[in-house]
């Protein structure tokens, strides 16, 4: 896989990944405080508020944990790392990452195995309040025989599982990548290192 290849793929996941996340943390925010002014100003409820940000909140978690490889936003530890030769960050960074590369895939295998059957043998498993939108019927036609359905079928907030363990092994993919080509020598570096780096950066300008 070429290195421009590799790059715009990243770009392109990026900005899935950002976009869905602005998407479902907009749309937590403005469904609560709609809830919030409906029961306390209005004395009446949305039924389905809360459901649907729980819904949203998976979404959000497993679209960012992601991201968070990506952006470098997960814990990293390399006190032993910082120790060792460069030959060696090499050896350990691989097989890091494929710890993690062999995890997803048995998450992204396990989500699709508890995903799909929500539509194929049960497509007409609703959810307990959130309404089924007009314009997303269509879907009663191809996989509920024709039912029309009250309430969202929850092989649509279910999909957050094969999506997320995707994008996930993906950015797992491009972690390898970037250690084989000799592009990074670990797969997280610590926060710690980070501002050090920053500082020594700051200090450098100054000078």
């Amino acid at each position: 896989m070429s290195h421009s290849l590799m790059d715009k793929l990243g770009q392109i996941t990026d900005s899935i990944e950002e976009s869905l996340i602005a998407l479902f943390l907009g749309l937590m925010t403005v469904l609560t405080f709609i809830n919030v002014v409906f029961r306390y100003v209005l004395n009446d409820n949305i039924l389905w508020a809360l459901e649907a940000t729980v819904f949203l909140f998976a979404w959000l978690i497993l679209v960012g944990a992601s991201y968070g490889v990506k952006k470098q936003f997960h814990i990293g530890v390399d006190v032993v790392i910082n120790l060792l030769p460069t030959h060696w960050r090499k050896v350990f960074a691989l097989i890091a990452v494929s710890s993690c590369l062999a995890f997803s895939i048995l998450l992204l295998i396990g989500s699709w195995n508890y995903w799909y059957p929500f539509v194929t043998e049960r497509a007409w498993y609703e959810t307990d309040d959130i309404p089924m939108p007009d314009f997303l019927q269509f879907l009663s036609t191809w996989l509920n025989e024709g039912e029309r359905y009250e309430k969202m079928p929850r092989f649509i907030p279910y999909m957050a599982l094969p999506i997320g363990m995707l994008l996930l092994t993906f950015r797992f993919l491009q972690v390898a990548y970037y250690v084989v080509t000799n592009q990074k020598d670990r797969m997280i570096a610590s926060h710690e290192a980070e501002d050090d780096l920053d500082i020594l950066k700051t200090q450098n300008k100054e000078d």
